[in-house]
């Protein structure tokens, strides 16, 4: 009899076997987000050395971060919808291998043409993989709290591996080279692909299987990576240069047609407007793109806040973010499932906004005379709690009440409104930091301006959330 993507729903609680099985399942999803996650920023930090190895011209360098975001938060939706067409482990399992070969050839790449195309090609495996292991998770895990459970670990697994991007890319290039930031994918890749043939069920639930709308996927595809190559530009550019403009232009020009395609001419919607009649995914997206607007960006901020204030080298800015790494996947991992039994998403939701706010107000309290401890670590305590308990309930209400054909258009959405929120963060953020005057004490004003307009929009998500169901995750 051959297997179903919702096979293993049935085994989540059941026998030990099952059990087993499913632990494996989500230990398979969460270390495939870790990667392709991790690859946001894990060349951050190696960026000088590839510049000297490969003879990168200063303004085509960041290309070997772009390539990767553009392709991305480009080609999420349709990576969504294509687990949905091709089945979850298909999706999984190819979107897998080619980001493990990209890494491959990256890594050997040499010339900069060559680690560019390879790093796009990378972006385009990620948005693969990225709402595969999502689907993967609602599709093994049944609605409640076993789900919120494996929900819980898999966010927090993410937040680690944004996390860690510094801290492993620091490592690998200061102690073998930076091409290991890239190679280290391909044997932890080549394991995914197997395991995943190995535990992932390989057919569809018997449902007639959806057409691709090719038409919306160009349009929504054009529509992101022009928006978000916009707003990569609009910072050295600035918003009056014509190219700036112009593409956000087109970009906005795509969006609009996007939607009108959606609504009027899919036959099967590569984001189905009906998702959005589900009040917790239309005002759950809301709140997710004002929430990756502001906990995006504050890695950016708080990285050149030590580094150019505080005089930390790379490694050592990379340690620093040890407290937030730790307590966000502590608190989301342990805490968060067992106060949504008790509060609900929505409660979690409106006090955890809040605490973050008040972290970050406090982070934007900074000075050029603040030491680590009271600069960075006491401010990362509180906001790592408030995180910690924000993103699992956040999670589950933008996947509650799907069903399981739009499982995937649903995962696909959720990370893509994560990406172009913080896209449209850092852009905005960049301006309100940004200062011609030369010094500290100009640098250290501009970071606390930007964390305290973090801490205005997180009070906003607080009041935004008041409009999502209430619903409580009972137990069983």
């Amino acid at each position: 009899m051959k297997q179903t993507d919702t096979a293993l729903e049935s085994t989540a609680e059941g026998s030990d076997a099952g059990r087993h099985r499913t632990a494996w399942v989500l230990g398979l999803a969460c270390a495939a987000q870790f990667m392709v996650v991790l690859d946001v920023s894990v060349v951050n930090v190696a960026l000088p050395s590839i510049r000297t190895a490969l003879h990168f011209a200063p303004v085509d360098l960041p290309w070997v971060v772009n390539a990767y975001g553009l392709a991305f938060a480009g080609l999420l939706l349709l990576g969504g919808r294509l687990a949905d067409v091709l089945g979850h482990r298909r999706a999984f399992v190819g979107g897998l291998a080619l980001f493990s070969v990209a890494s491959l050839a990256g890594g050997l790449a040499v010339s900069p043409g060559a680690l560019v195309a390879a790093r796009a090609v990378q972006g385009a495996g990620a948005a693969l993989v990225a709402p595969a292991t999502l689907t993967v998770l609602t599709g093994t895990f049944p609605e409640g709290p076993v789900r919120t459970r494996a929900l819980a670990v898999w966010t927090a697994v993410g937040v680690a591996g944004g996390a860690a991007g510094n801290l492993i890319g620091g490592a690998l290039t200061e102690y073998l080279s930076w091409r290991w930031i890239l190679l280290v994918n391909v044997p932890i890749g080549a394991a995914g692909v197997l395991l995943a043939v190995r535990l992932l069920p390989g057919g569809r639930d018997g449902a007639a299987r959806p057409s691709l709308d090719i038409p919306g996927a160009a349009l929504a595809t054009t529509a992101i990576a022009a928006v978000t190559y916009g707003l990569a530009q609009a910072e050295s550019r600035g918003w009056s240069d014509p190219m700036t403009a112009g593409v956000t232009a087109g970009g906005l020009l795509a969006l609009a047609g996007f939607l009108w395609v959606e609504a009027r001419l899919a036959r099967a919607p590569l984001v189905p407007l009906r998702l959005f009649r589900i009040r917790s995914v239309g005002v759950g997206n809301l709140i997710l793109l004002l929430t990756g607007a502001c906990l995006i960006p504050m890695w950016y901020f708080l990285s050149l806040y030590m580094q150019q204030v505080l005089r930390y080298g790379p490694l050592r800015t990379a340690a620093g973010f040890l407290p937030h790494t730790l307590v966000t996947m502590a608190v989301g991992a342990r805490l968060a499932p067992g106060l949504m039994r008790h509060a609900g998403p929505r409660a979690l939701i409106i006090s955890s906004a809040v605490v973050s706010a008040a972290g970050f107000w406090w982070q934007s309290r900074i000075s050029p005379g603040s030491g680590y401890v009271d600069g960075v670590l006491g401010p990362a305590l509180v906001i790592s709690v408030g995180t910690g308990l924000l993103l699992t309930p956040i999670t589950t209400a933008v996947t509650n009440g799907v069903a399981p054909p739009d499982a995937g258009a649903a995962s696909g959405l959720m990370n893509t409104t994560k990406q172009v929120g913080g896209a449209l963060g850092l852009a905005a953020l960049s301006t309100v930091a940004a200062t011609d005057v030369p010094g500290v004490q100009a640098l250290t004003a501009g970071y606390a301006r930007a964390f305290l307009v973090i801490a205005v929009v997180l009070t906003a998500v607080a009041v935004v959330s008041l409009a999502l169901p209430r619903h409580r995750d009972e137990g069983r």
